[in-house]
């Protein structure tokens, strides 16, 4: 089931991608449901906080009319950074599994657990994704 999931992140990274967004994404699950997916817009609607985690964060509690998402995991393509992380916790989300990491110089211990999965094919695509997507913004500066 996992897989699936990253495999929708990917798609949805795409579109991002093409929108000249960093291609992240997002979803979230609950009782194998998919009940939001979204991915970054940071750029294209000038919001710092439009990263994929906090608009599916705000699509799924619109969905469960409520802003506490107990019981529900969330899927990200990559390590949701500080910010997003408060956000997760702030939601009561149980489990976030993402698929790439990223530079981590602080830990926090919660209750929420982050976990990297384990799935080479994927992380390979992904990585080369974010690796061409870095490379086309360098060449436009």
């Amino acid at each position: 089931m996992q897989e699936k999931y990253f495999e929708i992140l990917l798609k949805l990274s795409k579109k991002a991608f093409k929108k000249q967004e960093v291609p992240v994404s997002a979803l979230i699950v609950k009782d194998n449901k998919i009940l939001a997916t979204s991915y970054n817009t940071r750029k294209s609607k000038k919001n710092v906080c439009n990263h994929a985690e906090m608009l599916v964060i705000k699509k799924a509690s619109r969905k469960l009319h409520d802003w506490r998402l107990n019981n529900c995991d969330l899927y990200v393509t990559l390590k949701p950074c500080s910010m997003c992380e408060s956000a997760i916790k702030q939601a009561r989300i149980s489990h976030v599994y993402y698929l790439l990491d990223k530079l981590d110089f602080k830990k926090e211990y919660n209750k929420t657990e982050f976990s990297k999965a384990n799935i080479r094919t994927l992380e390979e695509k992904y990585s080369q994704e974010l690796k061409d997507f870095f490379a086309i913004i360098r060449d436009k500066s």
